[in-house]
């Protein structure tokens, strides 16, 4: 099926699944979207509110796809108080995807950029060894445990949770369990997905062992296609040239995990 990507598209919000006091997702029903690459966006727009680029989660349901919203500022706040029967629009999908390797895979991911970390793992062969990282503040902000967990019932693997308060499996920073891991397993390649902090610092351990490592980043986006230029990063634009890049890349960028744009694309330090 091909359609053009800069056409939106209206959808019916079907189910939402409550995945922490402030995190949900919502499920709705349309191919294209329901097999989309990992790292792939779309533009979604909230009526009335503004659009946001949102990674596309998985469902477990055929002709399903889904988005996963963190209430924050004032539109993702919006969009996370939809309910069912509720239409949002889209553009996309918009982006390249990861480049899967083959054999031990180390997945670390943040926040709401575990999205497209779990789509990686449903195109993961039933004989590569994967260890994914799951961080959060606190226990009541991990989520896709358990879903990881199952999609990975077929694979020699390791689920581990990090919590910064130590509420929930390991204490610390997901980058300090990480470090750990690199000393006691080998690994032929390293994904990446959360703040950009957390990412730059998972591409310079994963650099120091020579791995391969990629990264999607989550820049302000506000139009999915390459035009506007918000989310240009020294010479690249994360919308059309990204959202995943090689961790050799980053670390010749002068402003991954030091600067980023805000609305007015004036850079700030983070």
């Amino acid at each position: 099926m091909q359609r053009n990507s800069n056409r939106p598209l209206v959808v019916k919000i079907e189910k939402i699944i409550e995945e922490t006091p402030t995190v949900r997702t919502l499920v709705f029903s349309d191919e294209i979207f329901s097999s989309v690459l990992p790292g792939q966006f779309a533009m979604v727009w909230i009526p009335g509110v503004n659009e946001l680029p949102m990674s596309v989660m998985i469902t477990l349901e055929k002709g399903k796809g889904a988005f996963t919203v963190r209430k924050h500022g004032l539109a993702s706040t919006e969009l996370y108080n939809l309910k069912v029967g509720d239409y949002i629009g889209m553009r996309g999908p918009y982006g390249n995807s990861f480049t899967i390797k083959q054999g031990k895979l180390l997945l670390v991911g943040g926040g709401t950029g575990l999205v497209p970390l779990v789509r990686l793992l449903t195109f993961l062969k039933k004989t590569d060894e994967v260890t994914i990282l799951i961080g959060a503040k606190t226990k009541e902000e991990v989520f896709f445990e358990k879903l990881a967990n199952q999609l990975l019932e077929n694979n020699k693997h390791q689920v581990i949770v990090v919590t910064e308060d130590g509420t929930y499996g390991k204490s610390g920073l997901v980058t300090e369990e990480m470090e750990k891991l690199l000393y006691e397993k080998k690994f032929d390649a390293i994904y990446t997905c959360g703040p950009e902090k957390m990412m730059h610092k998972v591409v310079q351990l994963a650099h120091t062992k020579k791995l391969h490592v990629q990264a999607s980043l989550e820049r302000m986006m506000k139009c999915g296609m390459g035009i506007c230029g918000s989310c240009c990063m020294g010479e690249v634009l994360v919308c059309k040239d990204g959202t995943v890049f090689d961790g050799e890349y980053l670390l010749s960028n002068k402003e991954f995990g030091f600067t980023h744009r805000n609305k007015a694309g004036i850079l700030e330090n983070y």
